[in-house]
Formats: C-alpha cells, structure tokens, sequence
C-alpha cells in the first residue's frame, strides 16, 4: 500500500514537474535575449540590401590593405549573393511555371529555359545599381567596405521574353502573362521573406 501510495506521489510530482517545465519553455518560445553587456552590431547597407516585390537586392562586406580591392571584394560578393537569389527564385517560378502550364516536353523546355534565364541572370548583374555603399578604415589601417546592390524585376522579366523571343522552340509554349504572374507571386513572398 505504501508502495502505491510513493508510486502515486512520484507520478504526481513528475507531472506537476513536466508542467512547470513545458510552461516555462512555451513561455520563452521565440524569444532570444542578449547576454546582459552584449551590444547589438548595426551593420551598414544591411536595410538597403533586402529584396522587395520590385528589386532583388543583396549585401556584402570586405576587408583588404587597399580601398579599391575591398570595394572590389564587396561588390563582388555582392554580385556572387544576387545571382544565387535570383537563379534560386527563377528555378522556383520556372518549376511552377512548367508544372501549371503542363508544357509538351517539360524537361526539354525547362532545361533549355534554365539555360536562357541563366544567361539573362549573368547579363543582367552587368547592369545592376550601387544603393548603398560605405566604407571605412579601420584603426588597423585596412578598409572595410560595406555595399549593397539591386536588380530591376522589370529588367530581369524583360530579359527572359527578349531572349524566349529569340528561341523558336521556347515561343512555342511560352505564355508571357502566365510566366509574369508566377513572377511577381514569387516576388511578394520573397518581400515578405525580406521583412519588407
């Protein structure tokens, strides 16, 4: 009798203990707070290089000896961040697109139209805008340089169909409105991704 009566009072103060413990943890769910001394970093251009429904957008930092090879560096890292954006998003619209449209040949068409877009994407970061970019020399003596770059969504749509034009075999199961639609949903949840 005792026995059941210890196994019930251990049962009971398990439970109340898994309680307290699911409680507290559900409580601070999400929620990370600093140590207490710790400062936040505020880094430059980092705003600036959020994409939004309309631009694609990406950051980058660097450090060198010399000023113009860290702004080299930046930019570059920059380009190299923009380019994975965009080619990860264009695989996304361009999968959805074949998947929608139920095209004749779909893996025909959508490796020859991962290859067009991928030449778009390389030709397009030739063209992109500086938006924001502040450099520094730190008490070192090297250069920090802080950029962030952007990318037209017009210009990288506007790319895709002038080069789809070009392609006889693309024309044929290309439908502009239904690839811009796809485009632009992609879009707002990269936005919303972004915070913005």
């Amino acid at each position: 009798m005792k026995t059941t009566t210890l196994a019930k009072s251990i049962l009971v103060i398990a439970v109340l203990a898994s309680a307290v413990t699911f409680t507290s943890c559900k409580k601070n769910k999400g929620v990370i707070k600093p140590e207490k001394n710790a400062k936040e970093i505020i880094i430059p251009c980092k705003d600036e290089g959020r994409s939004d429904k309309n631009y694609f957008r990406a950051d980058a930092q660097a450090t060198s000896q010399d000023m113009s090879l860290s702004r080299e560096k930046a930019l570059t890292a920059a380009k190299q961040r923009l380019a994975g954006l965009i080619n990860t998003k264009i695989k996304s619209v361009t999968d959805r697109y074949v998947n929608e449209t139920e095209v004749g040949t779909n893996s025909d068409f959508e490796q020859k139209f991962e290859n067009l877009t991928r030449e778009v994407v390389n030709q397009t970061l030739v063209d992109i805008a500086i938006v924001c970019e502040k450099n520094f020399q730190e008490a070192t003596g090297k250069y920090t340089t802080y950029i962030a770059i952007e990318v037209d969504k017009e210009a990288m749509l506007n790319g895709i169909s002038n080069s789809i034009s070009k392609d006889q075999k693309l024309r044929v199961d290309y439908d502009k409105m239904k690839f811009e639609q796809i485009f632009n949903e992609e879009m707002e949840k990269l936005s919303e991704e972004s915070g913005n």
